[in-house]
């Protein structure tokens, strides 16, 4: 299958938008690929401000699902945290933790790249969940 690349500008409503375009590329039921996506997006749009230019790829290769979401600021502060329970925010990078096989920042001069890697049958919703490593 073909990578998927999408450049756009990080607002609310591209995170539906992301996400429904991801499922299709797919062309099956894909709930945790869909999570993933959806909150390294709202991470960028949080964290940057929303307009934020970003790039999302999405890509197969050895039984692996790997999404990168590349934004234009070179700084990395990703903690994953635990979150209170009446706290509103703080629980993304534990989702994507829980889900991923493994996920990371890879840094550039011209800014990050969040990404996570799935286990291949992730993208049905059969599973894929593993400690990252």
């Amino acid at each position: 299958m073909k990578p998927l690349t999408l450049d756009l500008l990080a607002v609310p409503k591209s995170v539906p938008e992301v996400r429904r375009a991801v499922r299709e590329h797919l062309g099956v039921p894909c709930p945790e690929v869909q999570l993933c996506v959806s909150e390294l997006l709202t991470n960028v749009i949080v964290h940057l401000g929303e307009d934020t230019p970003v790039t999302v790829r999405l890509a197969h290769d050895d039984g692996r699902t790997r999404l990168e979401v590349t934004d234009p600021d070179p700084y990395s502060w990703l903690i994953l945290r635990r979150a209170a329970p009446d706290d509103e925010t703080g629980r993304g990078l534990l989702l994507l933790d829980a889900v991923a096989l493994r996920w990371g920042v890879d840094q550039g001069p011209g800014g990050k790249t969040v990404w996570c890697e799935l286990k291949e049958d992730a993208s049905d919703g059969t599973g894929g969940s593993a400690p990252h490593t």
